[in-house]
C-alpha cells in the first residue's frame, strides 16, 4: 500500500505502522485516510472524485493479505512474509485509470496525477542530474568503484549523451522534468497504452517531441536497448502490489538490471520500500545471480547513494520519511 513506512532499523515500528492497516481494525476515519494515501494529488488536475478513491482503496484494504494485529509479535525480527496485495497490481486498473486521465486531457487539459507529488518528482529529477554528473567527473563515494563509470563528454556543460529511460512511465511527467535538467536522449515505457496515449499527448503540448514512448512490460520488456540511466517512480511499487507481488519482483530485477548498461545508474523511488529494504532486495538479487550460496557474490547492482532531503517525522521514537529514493550502479 502506498502508506508511511519507516527505516527497517526498527523493526517493532514497522510493524506496529502495519498493524494499524489491519482489517479488523480500519475505521470509517482510517479508510479515509487510507484512501487518500493512495495518491498523492497535484496541481496537475485529478481525475477521480475523493469518494471513488476512497471507495477503491477501502475495497483494497479489505481484501488486502494482512495478517491480524494479534499476529504480530514484537520481538519479532523478519517482516510478515505475505505481501499485500490490491487492484493497483494489475494491469486492468491502470488501463481504466490512464483511460480516465486521457478523456479528462482532451476535455479539460489535466496532465493528470504526479505519483508522490510534483516535489518529489523535482527532486528525484534534481537530485539524479547531479548525481550523473558526480559519475561521469568520477566523484563518488569512497565504496563505489568508479572503474566503470559512463563516460559522456564534457558532463558539466551537457548531459546528452546520458541516455535515459523511465519504467512504468505513466503519464511521462518525470521525463519532462528530466528534460528540463539538460537530458535529451529519453525514452518512456509502460504497459498501459492508454498511459503512453496520454504521455505523448502531453510531451507534444509541451514541445518535446525528442521523448520517445513504447508500450511495453518490464517483467517482458521488448526492449533490445541497455541505458546509461534507468528510473522508477512507483513501478516497483505497483508490481509488489500484485498478487504474485514475491515473484513478480525477482521477475523486475531479473529484467531491469538487464535494461541499464555497464556503468550506468538504475534510481528507484519508492513509498513502499525505505532504503535499506531496497538495499536488501539488491543484496539478494545479487546473491541468487551469483549461483550457490558458497560462491563468492558477483555484484551486479551496487548501492551508490539515496536523496537525504525528503521531510522526516517521528514515529515510536524512530525516524522515517514517507518516500525513498535510492541509486545503483552496474556493473
Amino acid at each position: 500500500m502506498a502508506g508511511i513506512r519507516l527505516p527497517p532499523e526498527d523493526s517493532d515500528v514497522s510493524q506496529a505502522a502495519r498493524q494499524v492497516a489491519a482489517v479488523d481494525l480500519i475505521s470509517d476515519d482510517d479508510r479515509s485516510i487510507a484512501a487518500d494515501s493512495w495518491s498523492i494529488k497535484s496541481d496537475y488536475g485529478s481525475t477521480l472524485d475523493d469518494e471513488q478513491r476512497q471507495a477503491d482503496a477501502a475495497e483494497a484494504l479489505s481484501a488486502a493479505a494482512y495478517r491480524a494485529a494479534s499476529d504480530y509479535s514484537s520481538d519479532k525480527e523478519e517482516p510478515d512474509a505475505e505481501a499485500v496485495s490490491s487492484m493497483l497490481g494489475f494491469q486492468s486498473y491502470w488501463d481504466a485509470t490512464y483511460a480516465d486521465e486521457l478523456a479528462n486531457f482532451r476535455e479539460h487539459g489535466h496532465a493528470g496525477e504526479i505519483w508522490f507529488g510534483p516535489d518529489v518528482m523535482e527532486n528525484v529529477a534534481s537530485w539524479t542530474k547531479n548525481l550523473c554528473l558526480e559519475i561521469s567527473q568520477h566523484n563518488l563515494p569512497n565504496h563505489v568503484d568508479s572503474t566503470n563509470c559512463v563516460p559522456v563528454g564534457q558532463p558539466d556543460k551537457d548531459l546528452s549523451g546520458w541516455s535515459v529511460l523511465d519504467v512504468g512511465t505513466g503519464n511521462g511527467l518525470l521525463l519532462q522534468e528530466l528534460s528540463k535538467q539538460g537530458f535529451s536522449d529519453l525514452t518512456g515505457t509502460d504497459y498501459s497504452e492508454g498511459a503512453i496515449d496520454l504521455a505523448r499527448n502531453l510531451a507534444h503540448r509541451e514541445g518535446l517531441p525528442n521523448i520517445k514512448f513504447l508500450v511495453d512490460d518490464v517483467l517482458e520488456t521488448k526492449v533490445d536497448r541497455k541505458f546509461q540511466l534507468v528510473v522508477d517512480k512507483g513501478t516497483l511499487d505497483a508490481i509488489g502490489l500484485h498478487p504474485d507481488g514475491p515473484i513478480k519482483r525477482i521477475m523486475y530485477w531479473d529484467s531491469i538490471s538487464g535494461l541499464v548498461a555497464s556503468g550506468g545508474l538504475l534510481v528507484i523511488t519508492s513509498c513502499n520500500s525505505t532504503k535499506d529494504e531496497l538495499i536488501q532486495e539488491v543484496e539478494v538479487f545479487n546473491q541468487r545471480r551469483s549461483g550457490p550460496s558458497d560462491s563468492a557474490v558477483d555484484t551486479i547492482l551496487q548501492y551508490v547513494d539515496h536523496i537525504r532531503t525528503y521531510p522526516t517525522f517521528m514515529f515510536g521514537g524512530s525516524v522515517g520519511s514517507r518516500v525513498a529514493t535510492v541509486a545503483f550502479q552496474r556493473k
